[in-house]
């Protein structure tokens, strides 16, 4: 059993949720739809003036049971089954406009915070697992949208029926009613104290839903990484220990809130006992009708309902201002790139000359290690470049600080002269195509995956990606050609599949600056020699900046640029460097040996 504290990557530096009034940060969400909302207030309105009505219909019918005027008795009947008519059907139509205004605000609220994440920086996703953000999207939500589309409505409906049910009381026999006010203190009391518990508990169980899922959804990613080294029984130890810590903080909070509901509903109804025999009494004695007494003791069951409700409501409120402060949370992050507030412009056509000027950056996460250490690079338009280098070296950082992902401590980078901190990401992203290392596949077509680098593109354009990049005929060879659906993750395709269909994603882009970051290294010999043709078609007139560590495939690069710990020891064409010595010299001398060894 894992330990009963939340995991700290869901619950550090992260404020606790104080009391409902979190669930404030929902208005601006529910303040665009103010006719539906007036709407439901004035259903919820007429429900509980009507529902107060009752217990007059009752005590006319009660006091004139007996009375020889049957017409009379027949219209006191009447009134009551109209009453009860309006009843339904403003109660319908409460609960018709108040679950559809839940809906468009749940709706509204999952749309804003994934357009938030989707376009976070790397660094955010160093301190949260995609999981943990998925569950606020729909755990969260889900939540949030039980308490508008029902907890609300039913907490403002018990309210009006206790406010006006006190009234009344308090209109058809004060006496009683002053009796009534005594045990409120009584049901108050628990209400406070178990509450403030109730609130830390709920927040506690939300976090640890998110950290299962988050569990779970890296597990499930990896699912054949977990096979292949026996992890299954591992796996299922982990995600069973968090999932019975879930089900453990639910406990406690159910508990809590049982225990709660319990005392309050008991104090509630003891006392209502209590005032009824007091009132049997006056009866007796003649100092109130029969149908007074059944009023008023109508009237203090729907206050004490309201009560015992409303202390159920908030249970369900607390989760609900928990899960809003969580979702609230992923709305206000503070991303560490920004766009400035007045963009500058690319000047056109795109050259796509690169510079690094005296860069130094360290990751978020490692703030210690320096990734980059006073690079500077000036890259021409439609030069190739290759970096090299041992592992840490850097290479990776260059493609990722080219496309902004994140930015430097010092230091600037420029494309065609200007600061692409002064640009809007977006659109300077735009004349850029990218193959990573680990090429993501989406659970689509073969053509919409393709399509993913142009949007636009025809199925002519798609196609014609596909042969640059040696991917045509193995698609053709799936069951439906290109409307065939590649699985999630690819799984439908081999390693060098992968990396095809990302290649004809980034021809198809015909950006001006592109990027390989090990675009070939799980191509087999073949594939490679098809694919690199592609890439040196794709190359000409383009600035190409290509990160490998197979030295054969960026022999014949402009200019190689050699990293080691972050910085640029040397620079130039292969055959330069393999004279010169060096940690490139030493690096070919292993890689080409090695190859002549195994042939």
């Amino acid at each position: 059993m894992a330990d009963p504290t939340p995991p700290k990557s869901a619950n550090e530096e992260r404020a606790k949720s104080k009391n409902i009034g979190t669930l404030r940060a929902l208005w601006p969400f529910v303040l665009p739809y103010w006719k539906l909302m007036i709407a439901a207030i004035a259903a919820l309105v007429g429900t509980a003036i009507v529902s107060l009505t009752l217990p007059l219909a009752v005590r006319r019918v009660v006091d004139n049971f007996e009375t020889e005027d049957a017409a009379l008795l027949d219209l006191y009947f009447i009134a009551a089954i109209g009453v009860a008519g309006l009843l339904a059907i403003g109660t319908a139509l409460r609960y018709a406009l108040v679950t559809r205004l839940g809906e468009r605000v749940v709706a509204d609220i999952r749309k804003a915070v994934f357009n938030r994440v989707i376009g976070m920086s790397p660094s955010f996703y160093e301190n949260i697992m995609t999981g943990e953000v998925l569950s606020r999207i729909t755990t969260d939500t889900t939540l949030i949208l039980s308490v508008i589309g029902s907890s609300i409505s039913i907490a403002l409906r018990n309210v009006l029926i206790f406010t006006g049910g006190l009234v009344l009381m308090l209109l058809t026999s004060a006496k009683l009613t002053g009796l009534v006010l005594l045990i409120v203190p009584a049901v108050v009391v628990p209400i406070l104290v178990l509450g403030r518990k109730l609130r830390v508990l709920s927040r506690e169980n939300q976090d640890w839903i998110a950290a299962s899922s988050g569990r779970a959804s890296e597990q499930l990613s990896a699912v054949q990484t977990v096979q292949a080294f026996t992890h299954e029984t591992a796996s299922r130890s982990m995600f069973s220990d968090v999932t019975e810590a879930s089900y453990g903080s639910a406990k406690r909070r159910i508990t809590t809130r049982a225990l709660m509901t319990a005392i309050v509903i008991f104090l509630v109804f003891v006392g209502i006992v209590g005032v009824l025999w007091i009132g049997a009494n006056d009866v007796r004695a003649g100092n109130m009708t029969v149908g007074a007494l059944i009023q008023f003791v109508i009237y203090a069951v729907m206050v004490a309902g309201g009560v015992a409700a409303l202390s159920e409501i908030i249970g369900e409120l607390q989760r609900a201002a928990g899960a809003t402060e969580r979702l609230v949370e992923l709305l206000h992050t503070i991303d560490t790139v920004q766009d400035v507030a007045a963009p500058v412009t690319l000047p056109t056509p795109v050259r796509g000359r690169i510079g690094f000027e005296d860069v130094t950056f360290a990751y978020p996460s490692r703030p210690d290690i320096q990734a980059l250490n006073g690079v500077s690079l000036d890259i021409q338009p439609g030069e190739t470049v290759a970096f090299v280098g041992p592992s840490g070296a850097g290479k990776t950082t260059i493609i990722q600080m080219i496309q902004r992902f994140y930015d430097p401590q010092s230091g600037r980078i420029t494309l065609d002269g200007v600061d692409v901190a002064q640009m809007e990401r977006e659109a300077f992203r735009r004349h850029i195509a990218l193959v990573p290392q680990d090429p993501m596949i989406f659970a689509a077509s073969a053509a919409e995956n393709i399509g993913f680098g142009r949007p636009e593109a025809t199925q002519a354009e798609i196609e014609e990606a596909a042969r640059a990049a040696a991917a045509h005929d193995f698609i053709m060879d799936l069951p439906q050609g290109y409307d065939s659906p590649l699985g999630e993750r690819g799984v439908m395709l081999s390693g060098g599949q992968k990396q095809r269909i990302a290649i004809a994603r980034a021809i198809l882009r015909d950006a001006p600056v592109l990027l390989l970051d090990e675009a070939t290294s799980a191509l087999d010999a073949e594939s490679e020699r098809f694919v690199q043709d592609a890439v040196d078609r794709l190359a000409e007139g383009r600035t190409t900046l290509i990160v490998a560590h197979r030295l054969a495939t960026v022999k014949k690069a402009d200019r190689i640029v050699v990293l080691d710990q972050g910085r640029v020891v040397a620079q130039g064409p292969h055959d330069t460097l393999v004279a010169e010595g060096g940690l490139y010299a030493r690096l070919a001398r292993l890689q080409f040996t090695d190859g002549i060894a195994a042939e």
